[in-house]
């Protein structure tokens, strides 16, 4: 596949399709060496690692960014069963293989995150090592996923639970998927959040949206032409597939049963923006490292960002992601710093 894909392709990577057990995966690559797997989280893309690509090529990586199942320009299976976690965690797994390799490093953000944690624990003589952005890992516990959103909120609806009736949330977006990717990208971004109570843009009113509450700022690390990317991108595939990975909550919560409380034991990074709402709501999720990770390297909160951390702070999250993975074999650095 050529790099007419994007226009935004960095210069030197090279654009591929590779044969999975669900069909098709895109992927983006730069640079030779041990392999690090990219996975973007909702609502983005491959190019979502577009900072990274080349800062890991030049420091003597392959870096390879994907378009997860139901994104982009890879397979978009029809059932919602199909986006169950082991779906992905066999994408994942069959891309590494169809590079020629038999491990890697994965790293995720977002709900890749939680794909690449799932990898990491369901496979861990492909993956060596785990990175996670945004959203920390927490093992699967003892209540079943949409009973526990739908506890939230009180009057109002956690858009997890606003996310989970097929079309409904499509109803929502795609009439303007531009303006409403513009509006959920600058209301998490730590330079365009709202001031209003921390949170609230994740509830729905009864009878309204959850674009109610998106600001119209645009954030400073976002041009238009990526923006535009981005949309047409959506508008080619709509919602649906992205969508589907919240709707298959309760299916991964069966699945795993036999890894209930089961920590991640490669040696593993976590990063975060300091403004990002995830870590307040998943706290406790983070203060269980210990336990949960206990093969954890480092832990940083990125001062200034919001929830695309990479995208916000490239620079910092760059000397953070090649920091560790040169770390791997060596010595242990300090515990959790907070970083400009």
């Amino acid at each position: 596949m050529s790099q007419e894909v994007s226009p935004l392709t960095p210069a030197g990577a090279r654009h591929r399709t590779v044969d999975v057990p669900g069909g098709r995966i895109h992927l983006v690559e730069q640079g030779t060496g041990p392999l690090v797997l990219l996975v973007h989280g909702f609502p983005e893309l491959w190019h979502s690692w577009r900072h990274q690509l080349p800062a890991l090529a030049a420091a003597g990586y392959r870096a390879v960014a994907i378009d997860v199942r139901g994104y982009g320009r890879s397979s978009t299976p029809g059932a919602v069963e199909a986006y169950r976690i082991g779906a992905h965690v066999e994408d994942n797994v069959a891309v590494v293989h169809a590079l020629g390799e038999e491990t890697a490093v994965i790293v995720g953000h977002d709900w890749g995150s939680t794909i690449a944690a799932d990898s990491a624990l369901l496979r861990p003589d492909v993956f060596t090592a785990v990175g996670l952005l945004g959203v920390p890992y927490a093992p699967r516990g003892g209540m079943k996923p949409t009973d526990a959103f739908a506890m939230i909120g009180g009057d109002e609806e956690f858009y997890v639970s606003h996310f989970q009736e097929p079309g409904r949330a499509e109803a929502e977006i795609e009439p303007d998927v531009r303006g409403w990717l513009a509006g959920f990208y600058a209301t998490l971004a730590g330079d365009t959040m709202p001031a209003s109570e921390e949170g609230a843009v994740f509830f729905v009113p009864k009878g309204g949206r959850l674009s109610d509450r998106f600001v119209r700022d645009r954030p400073s690390w976002l041009t238009d032409d990526e923006l535009d990317f981005c949309a047409a991108e959506f508008e080619r595939t709509g919602l649906t597939g992205a969508l589907n990975r919240y709707r298959s909550m309760d299916r991964d919560w069966e699945d795993l049963a036999d890894f209930d409380g089961a920590p991640i034991t490669q040696p593993s990074l976590f990063v975060a923006g300091e403004l990002d709402a995830s870590i307040a709501w998943l706290a406790d999720a983070i203060k269980a490292f210990p336990s949960t990770l206990p093969g954890l390297v480092s832990s940083h909160l990125v001062e200034g960002s919001g929830h695309w951390v990479q995208q916000e702070r490239p620079d910092e999250v760059n000397r953070l992601l090649t920091g560790w993975l040169r770390s791997l074999n060596g010595p242990t650095p300090p515990a959790p710093t907070r970083t400009r």
